[in-house]
């Protein structure tokens, strides 16, 4: 058994038409994150989580932000490649768990999917909850939101 975390942050963006993306789920009506890649933050903590169980490095190594490539990039597919090289590795997630920290927008209803989409791509439960700073800091201004992941693999037999 391997475990690995994984964390990431994103500020929000300035541009209108820029769509949210958290756990592989479009949040129709929000401001958008910043970034390179859809900034999903909720699947590139896990996908960080992923890689470090795994020992392969994180997601900058793999999907790097001055690669065009890689520019506007859906995270499904960096998941799914992902995955292909923990399977790579020799390992299968058994479990994950991500917490979203957000103080907007309300994420409870959007929970249950982010769930279920994480776990239908990863094979296994991903487990997604949330909470606020309470008002501290830049994420308590809400000028961003950030998550936190962990993975737990087997080995394959």
């Amino acid at each position: 058994m391997r475990i690995g975390q994984g964390i990431d942050v994103h500020r929000f963006s300035d541009d209108p038409s820029r769509e949210l993306r958290l756990g592989l789920v479009r949040l129709d009506g929000e401001t958008g994150l910043v970034g390179h890649s859809d900034a999903d933050v909720v699947t590139h903590a896990l996908i960080d989580a992923l890689l470090g169980a795994a020992n392969l490095g994180d997601i900058g190594r793999h999907f790097p932000d001055d690669d065009p490539q890689f520019s506007g990039v859906a995270s499904r597919t960096m998941l799914i490649e992902v995955l292909r090289r923990v399977a790579g590795a020799g390992f299968r997630p058994v479990s994950a768990d991500v917490t979203v920290i957000a103080e907007r927008p309300k994420l409870a209803p959007h929970m249950p999917a982010m769930s279920e989409e994480l776990s239908e791509v990863v094979g296994c439960v991903v487990s997604v909850k949330a909470t606020t700073v309470e008002g501290l800091g830049a994420l308590g201004r809400a000028e961003g939101i950030a998550a936190t992941a962990i993975a737990l693999l087997e080995e394959l037999s």
